[in-house]
């Protein structure tokens, strides 16, 4: 891999990844930007625990944009965007508008029921393609590779940075998931605190650590992929929730999924992040993923359909141990991959109405057998 650091120009960071080394990347930002402000804060729920963050400058962000005007294409014909060079591989850069950043003003403790602090850290963008039409579906197994390769550098990176507390990557797409820029990108959030729902995983995991005295999540996946040989040699799937397995990873759907179709990816050894992974095991991600996606896609097209009428929206989300933090549990973490859409039907939606929203408390209209066996019968 070959990595290109540059500046846009109002200061911020741009890197390209190349496959290739010795790649040159040395075109410049023209255009005449002002200096981006933070202007981000995070405040304590005093009920939950949970940190919200109050980012109110970002109402004037980007709104699809039409596509002559993409600022994720790369720069052409005298139209320049966010990407300086006329081409690229992968790209990632400091978001023009983020939840939040470096230079956030501090924040203040003023009594036990109204603390807050700077909304510090870093929010990127991550370009996995300069197709505008492209869907990370369509990368090659190579681009995605290079695409890992960004992720985990970026992970290594982030996480070193003072107040940095939890890296997290992640892609959004679809309008009704609520993507604003069309172009295929994902996002890198590195938080000043551990999120509610790892939080809540490194919470489950100590209880089960105390009361067996084993890994929850190596637990999880070794039931999973029992309970799937114990279904192979039977010859009845019907309960299998395995989708796809190789060698170095194992993709199912979790025994009481949220989402229509969720599917979570797991390394089979279990590690703390995706710079943990081996040789081997980052070779083998990219053709297990892209198969996840193509299958994705392929979830609600009708008989007789080649594709579906719009593609399937998803987000796909890396769960990793955050670092620095002395709280029960985080140390039992394990890396993985959640993947689910708010799609249920072809024509409609999952929406997160009153006892989701008002109580978090999810009620799935698919049964997760059901759509594992949906997702296996989407194979290409």
């Amino acid at each position: 891999m070959n990595k290109t650091i540059t500046k846009l120009a109002d200061g911020r960071e741009l890197i390209y990844y190349d496959a290739r080394p010795g790649t040159v990347r040395t075109a410049v930002d023209s255009r005449a930007l002002e200096p981006v402000a933070s202007l981000s804060e995070v405040r304590r729920d005093p009920v939950t625990g949970d940190w919200v963050t109050v980012a109110a400058h970002r109402q004037g962000r980007t709104y699809h944009p039409p596509a002559d005007q993409c600022p994720l294409c790369p720069s052409r014909g005298g139209r320049t965007s966010e990407v300086p060079d006329a081409d690229y591989e992968v790209v990632v850069f400091e978001n023009r508008f983020p939840s939040l950043g470096a230079d956030a003003p501090g924040g203040q403790a003023e009594d036990p029921l109204h603390t807050a602090a700077a909304g510090t850290g870093r929010c990127e963008v991550v370009c996995f393609t300069p197709d505008h039409e492209a869907s990370f579906a369509d990368l090659t197994p190579e681009r995605a590779a290079l695409v890992l390769d960004a992720w985990t550098d970026r992970t290594a990176e982030l996480s070193a940075l003072p107040d940095v507390r939890q890296v997290y990557c992640f892609e959004n797409r679809g309008a009704e998931i609520g993507v604003t820029l069309a172009h295929s990108h994902g996002q890198i959030y590195a938080l000043p605190f551990v999120t509610p729902r790892t939080a809540r995983m490194a919470g489950q995991a100590a209880e089960y650590r105390a009361s067996t005295g084993r890994n929850l999540f190596e637990d999880l996946l070794a039931a999973e992929l029992d309970q799937h040989a114990q279904a192979v040699a039977a010859g009845d799937l019907d309960h299998d929730r395995v989708v796809l397995a190789g060698e170095h990873w194992t993709a199912f759907v979790p025994f009481a999924a949220r989402w229509p179709y969720e599917v979570h990816l797991y390394p089979n050894r279990r590690v703390p992040d995706l710079t943990a992974l081996t040789e081997a095991e980052r070779a083998e991600f990219p053709g297990l993923y892209l198969d996840l996606l193509g299958r994705f896609d392929r979830l609600f097209v009708d008989p007789g359909q080649t594709v579906q009428a719009s593609p399937t929206p998803y987000i796909a989300a890396w769960h990793q141990a955050p670092s620095g933090d002395d709280r029960p549990g985080l140390d039992e973490l394990a890396l993985h991959l959640e993947l689910f859409t708010v799609r249920r039907t072809a024509g409609k939606l999952k929406y997160l109405a009153g006892v989701e929203s008002g109580m978090d408390a999810f009620v799935n209209d698919v049964s997760p057998e059901a759509a594992a066996r949906r997702l296996r019968e989407v194979a290409r």
